[in-house]
């Protein structure tokens, strides 16, 4: 972040792509102006179009029949070994029972670990799944052990760790019918997520499921009742 600011920060990008941007209002002005005066002065922090560090971008949305609606994953901070992965699924209802499985040692290479109902209104709320995937990480098992949530991550997520994924369990999406040992397989090349079952499978469990539902009140509840699904933004519908 440092040699970011330090090349002209984020008006610089804006110079950067400012043939590619629409003109808007923001609290310092119009962004076009903003880009406009701004300089870029490191070309090696910030690098041209043509030039970029990578061929493609740091972020990559997988879709299959684990995520009819998507699910992100940051590609750039997955290693090799785990760009094509396929692994036993352990599921938990929560964070706090993954965290439980992951420091007793339940956990091991080759397991895809999946936390469900922690979506905007499984949660509610969307929180973020940093703990389980450092737990994961400094165990030595980010190299062998995928993560799988309907949770959210930020920038600080590394390895095999996939979030938003969508839809979400609370409103009957597929990853509320996974179940232990189920084999999942990423592709992050190819841009895929998928749980081995079949279409019919997948369809019989989700009929038979039961939601399993954290008890809220209040502004809480209100929230759950109008929020939107993650991959539309999570935004509360008026």
């Amino acid at each position: 972040m440092r040699d970011l600011d330090n090349a002209g920060g984020i008006p610089a990008v804006l110079n950067i792509l400012k043939d590619r941007m629409e003109d808007a209002d923001t609290v310092s002005g119009r962004i076009k102006d903003i880009a406009a005066s701004a300089e870029v002065s490191d070309r090696e922090i910030l690098r041209p179009l043509d030039r970029p560090f990578h061929d493609e971008g740091g972020i990559a949305i997988l879709k299959g029949n684990l995520a009819p609606k998507g699910a992100v994953v940051k590609r750039s901070a997955v290693s090799e070994s785990m760009l094509k992965f396929k692994g036993r699924a352990k599921v938990f209802d929560s964070e706090k029972e993954a965290m439980d499985a992951i420091t007793g040692g339940k956990i091991v290479a080759g397991d895809a670990v999946v936390i469900r109902y922690e979506g905007p209104k499984g949660a509610p709320g969307m929180p973020e799944m940093l703990s389980p995937t450092s737990l994961i990480a400094g165990m030595g098992l980010g190299d062998s052990v995928a993560l799988i949530t309907d949770g959210r991550f930020s920038g600080a997520t590394r390895g095999g760790s996939i979030g938003h994924v969508s839809p979400e369990a609370y409103d009957k999406g597929p990853i509320a019918a996974v179940n232990d040992n189920d084999e999942i397989e990423i592709d992050i090349p190819a841009r895929t997520l998928n749980v081995k079952i079949s279409e019919d499978e997948m369809k019989n469990r989700l009929n038979n499921i039961k939601i399993k539902e954290k008890k809220v009140s209040g502004v809480l509840r209100k929230y759950r009742s109008l929020v939107s699904d993650s991959s539309e933004g999570a935004h509360l519908y008026r």
